[in-house]
């Protein structure tokens, strides 16, 4: 297949991109490298990549290599509450205006995949177990809301499939420090010690190679998942903060957080997710939350800098 992959060079894109050019798809990746990250180097050897260094906004560039593509990823985004309210006009034109300009652009056949976030769910709703795709959306802050107002265009377009992500962790080419797992497990490699607020505020992680997994099992079943959205989790870790915390220490026993009993974290999202949609098309994820910590440890013994993180 012939693939555009916008924001290509990005944390998730990274390892994504890797993966469908060793799959043989043709991937072109649109990206403006906006962290000065180069982790897309060592494919560099595929002659089936071709990168392009220019912003996804771009109608022009877009107009240009969305023709002849099979499928259509836009993962360009400013990614995380934190960034999108630093800058809200650049976070409107680039999660959400540019992706209503590949609806508008785009061919008829043209499959769109679409990673939201299940931020978008807030709070649990009393009375409910576990946020499935059936439950209202609520997002709490400007990005979760640009991300559902995306979804719902993409939906009501069709050929499309949506992904609502966990809290994504792992060691990724273009790092991410500031995501919860990979903060709090960098914490306790480096700072020995982490002060948790409101620590009983639950949710769901997913690994990084399995968010690329996710994209590639719709790729393969696209028929038989289309115009829908499916939560992307591991249903093993639906875990509060202090919850986390307790599954790091076990791998670094040194490790010490406190709950505090002042204070309050600007992040309010709270919820249980459920994944058993994705899971019923035959989706099951290989990376469980012990794995990905041990592998964060590994990782930070080489990567000591905190700067890597959408800040």
């Amino acid at each position: 297949m012939k693939i555009l992959v916008t924001g290509g060079a990005g944390y998730i894109g990274s390892v994504l991109v890797p993966e469908l050019l060793r799959s043989g798809h043709e991937v072109t990746v649109i990206d403006n490298f906006m962290y000065g990250q180069t982790p897309l180097l060592d494919v560099c050897n595929f002659p089936t990549l071709t990168v392009v260094r220019g912003d996804a906004r771009n109608e022009e560039l877009a107009k240009k290599h969305l023709v002849g593509k099979d499928v259509i990823i836009p993962l360009a985004a400013l990614v995380g509450a934190p960034l999108c309210d630093k800058d809200p006009v650049a976070a409107r034109t680039v999660n959400l205006e540019a992706v209503e300009m590949i609806l508008r652009l785009r061919s008829p056949g043209q499959k769109i995949l679409f990673p939201n976030s299940n931020s978008g769910y807030g709070r649990m709703v009393e009375g409910v177990a576990a946020c499935d795709e059936t439950t209202p959306l609520d997002p709490l802050s400007l990005y979760g809301r640009l991300k559902v107002e995306a979804e719902k265009k993409l939906l009501a377009a069709g050929d499309v499939v949506v992904f609502r992500l966990a809290t994504v962790f792992g060691v990724s080419p273009r790092p991410r420090l500031d995501l919860l797992v990979n903060d709090f497990v960098h914490r306790a490699a480096y700072d020995r010690a982490v002060i948790v607020f409101e620590g009983h505020f639950k949710r769901n992680y997913i690994h990084v190679r399995d968010v690329a997994r996710a994209f590639t099992h719709a790729m393969d079943n696209f028929e038989a998942m289309k115009n829908q959205a499916y939560n992307v989790g591991l249903s093993s870790a639906n875990l509060s903060k202090l919850e986390l915390c307790a599954e790091i220490k076990k791998q670094l026993p040194h490790f010490v957080f406190i709950e505090s009993p002042i204070g309050e974290d600007p992040d309010k999202r709270n919820y249980i997710v459920s994944n058993e949609k994705i899971e019923k098309t035959g989706f099951k994820p290989q990376v469980s939350l012990e794995a990905g910590i041990a592998e964060l440890i590994r990782g930070y013994q080489i990567l000591k800098r905190s700067h890597f993180a959408n800040i």
